[in-house]
């Protein structure tokens, strides 16, 4: 499906819903010329509390470097066009489209379970990834705080934990990191995925700024805060030129390390990114959609572990290549950032096991 741009949907980076792939109905304007106003849909923030059975999440995958994660909030505000984790949202009954950062799902019982998790017996001490699917600094967390619950509770059992996020509201929350950081029990990573702010308008809509991005970077660092930059995802024909510059600015803002990873439109973020590349790059559409096939073995996803995150083929070599000698250049020397494992302490909760 491709849509007007008479219709184009302001602050969000999905156009339309496509169908989700658990349903056996849909609902569609097929015929336009028989109706009288076209099918409007309403693209207001709706916000469902419920309550999680399961807290952290077990990751089995060679591609990552974390073995679980915790996903206060399902669905993201953030709007990101290209989002791997769209899919996810069909497992909810919803659309991997406009409802994905539309209908945001907010686990408010998620720091009582971790707890209830930490006093467990059969609990191994491993760093746990926020969030690994959304951003778990998204808007909603300003006003539910659950993210901020979370890293309490990390403080409190001198858990390890890393974060990724691309919203400055990372910020609120310096004075946990600081405390956490102390003991090595903390590590971040800001997601920057260029320099162009028209283009992150229409690719990650309702996320900071660039500048406010780097500007966390160096507010987190100041506070001896690890943090690295990310660039997820790399996309052919739109920011791969700017790696070099992107790694420099981390880099003078006090980064300790910088990865990336490439596109890769699995499922129904497939259409959903083609609906959008046509509509905003119409004159480069078929080039860069032809490059990211040109880096998943000519196909716009590719689910084998080892080249899913970095492609292949001369295209995604050219990345890499380039990637590691910016890197080379501006973060030379860089010690690896290693996790403390032998503070956590089980026995805080003894006394409030009776609660659960």
């Amino acid at each position: 499906m491709i849509t007007s741009n008479t219709s184009y949907f302001k602050g969000r980076g999905a156009q339309f819903n496509p169908a989700n792939s658990f349903s056996k109905q849909s609902y569609v304007s097929e015929y336009k010329e028989l109706i009288d106003e076209p099918l409007l849909q309403n693209i207001k923030t709706q916000v469902y509390l419920t309550e999680a059975k399961s807290v952290v999440n077990k990751v089995s995958s060679d591609d990552l470097p974390f073995e679980y994660s915790i996903n206060p909030y399902q669905g993201c505000e953030h709007g990101c066009v290209y989002c791997y984790a769209r899919n996810t949202h069909e497992y909810w009954g919803y659309s991997a489209g406009i409802e994905f950062e539309q209908k945001i799902i907010v686990k408010q019982n998620i720091a009582e379970l971790l707890e209830k998790k930490f006093n467990s017996k059969g609990w191994v001490v491993k760093p746990i990834m926020l969030s690994g699917n959304t951003d778990c600094y998204q808007p909603l967390e300003r006003k539910h705080e659950l993210t901020r619950k979370i890293l309490s509770l990390c403080l409190k059992y001198k858990h390890p934990v890393s974060i990724i996020t691309k919203n400055t509201l990372i910020l609120r929350d310096i004075d946990i990191l600081k405390e956490l950081a102390k003991h090595n029990l903390v590590y971040v990573a800001i997601s920057i995925t260029g320099l162009d702010e028209d283009i992150r308008w229409k690719m990650e809509p309702r996320s900071s700024t660039y500048s406010r991005r780097f500007e966390t970077i160096q507010k987190l660092s100041e506070q001896k805060i690890p943090v690295s930059v990310m660039m997820a995802p790399i996309i052919p024909g739109i920011n791969n030129f700017e790696i070099p510059e992107v790694v420099e600015l981390a880099a003078k803002a006090g980064a300790i390390d910088a990865c990336y990873s490439m596109v890769r439109l699995n499922g129904a973020v497939g259409p959903i990114f083609k609906d959008w590349l046509v509509q905003n790059f119409p004159e480069r559409a078929n080039k860069v959609w032809n490059l990211i096939c040109d880096t998943h073995g000519g196909t716009v996803s590719n689910s084998k572990f080892g080249v899913r995150m970095r492609g292949q083929g001369n295209v995604a070599e050219s990345i890499n290549q380039l990637f590691t000698l910016s890197k080379t250049r501006f973060m030379k020397g860089v010690k690896a950032f290693e996790f403390n494992l032998t503070l956590f302490n089980h026995k805080l909760g003894d006394s409030q096991l009776s609660l659960f």
